[in-house]
């Protein structure tokens, strides 16, 4: 059977990296063109050394303008601009995956309060699936177009989606959701924040309120619960000194008390049978709940919860690699389940310890 060819639109970035370092072992498919604009001509391995002799790091760089067709492209553009070049990619490609903001949210009045602005191609909109097989798989199969996932709504839909489908949640209560999360998240181009004497040991707070991501939870717990009101999610971001990852803390209220054991029929409920979600919540060791650091390079997903001594607050807890399970990884999986192929293939890659 011929392999599947991949273009990775925009491949320079963290995300392009990963998705070549990811396809590069991949049974069933093959990268055949990368693009930009700003290395054309180069090899991908001068940007990503990690691929040095690898086929996939041998690959040059081209224009995107000289992108022929292929069966699937991945779209690993700056926010705005997949939906301005969305109808040239589908053209060219049967199956589209943006890892990009831009077809995450179904509302189009969503989409401009939290963006900025009106939806550069609205008529695409219902034209994308929500990229997270956990919650969408059965929409996914089949399909020819995936939306990206944001990374901080990846972790906390992963935390809250047990309690959610249990209708274990009290939703005239908010739900905060406070995310410690890694260097990478920034993306690839350097900034003043960015700069290391400035980031090393931080600490820092750069979205203490309104992060964008919380609409995306509001949109799928609405989505996986029709008959409840609708949740007010607030979510933080605080950087911390971490590389790759995304730890999810998530507060909410149930609608009456409950106890450790409905907690854990919830979330075993939930993940039976997922291939990449792992509970994780012991009492003794050092790993005792989510940890990122255990996750880096992979698709998994910990998952783990915390009870109040009244049982009417849970802690929920999620940690993932931001640049796998947010990103590359769950599109990947995403092209597995698109196509029907094994949703492990290329994902396999346990992460590292220590």
């Amino acid at each position: 059977m011929a392999k599947l060819s991949c273009t990775i639109v925009g491949g320079t970035g963290y995300t392009g990296g990963e998705l070549l370092r990811i396809l590069n072992a991949h049974p069933l498919v093959e990268v055949t063109q990368i693009t930009s604009r700003s290395r054309m001509g180069e090899y991908a391995h001068t940007v990503h050394p990690n691929l040095r002799n690898t086929s996939a790091g041998n690959l040059q760089f081209i224009r995107p303008e000289d992108a022929t067709a292929s069966d699937i492209a991945f779209l690993c553009l700056p926010h705005g601009e997949a939906s301005t070049q969305i109808d040239r990619w589908a053209g060219l490609a049967g199956t589209i995956i943006d890892l990009s903001a831009d077809f995450r949210l179904r509302d189009p009045k969503a989409y401009a309060r939290w963006y900025g602005g009106a939806h550069p191609a609205p008529q695409w909109i219902d034209k994308f699936v929500y990229g997270l097989p956990e919650m969408t798989r059965g929409q996914l199969a089949g399909a020819r177009y995936a939306s990206g996932v944001g990374c901080n709504a990846t972790a906390t839909n992963l935390a809250l989606m047990p309690l959610v489908k249990a209708n274990l949640l009290d939703m005239s209560k908010p739900i905060i959701s406070d995310t410690k999360v890694g260097s990478s998240e920034a993306g690839a181009v350097a900034s003043d924040a960015s700069h290391h004497p400035e980031r090393s040991g931080a600490v820092r707070s750069y979205a203490p309120a309104g992060h964008r991501h919380a609409a995306e939870v509001e949109q799928m717990i609405a989505v996986v619960d029709k008959e409840s009101p609708q949740a007010t999610v607030h979510m933080s971001a605080t950087s911390i000194e971490m590389v790759r990852g995304v730890l999810a803390t998530v507060h909410c209220f149930t609608r009456e008390p409950v106890q450790e054991k409905n907690l854990w029929k919830a979330f075993r409920d939930c993940y039976k049978g997922e291939p990449f979600v792992r509970i994780v919540k012991t009492n003794s060791g050092i790993f005792r709940a989510p940890e990122p650091k255990i996750l880096s390079g992979s698709n998994w997903a910990d998952v783990g919860f915390a009870i109040s001594d009244d049982g009417r607050k849970v802690t929920c807890l999620c940690a993932i690699d931001n640049l796998m399970k947010g990103a590359a990884g769950s599109a990947v999986q995403c092209m597995n389940v698109m196509h029907g192929f094994e949703e492990r293939a290329g994902l396999e890659f346990p992460g590292l310890h220590p």
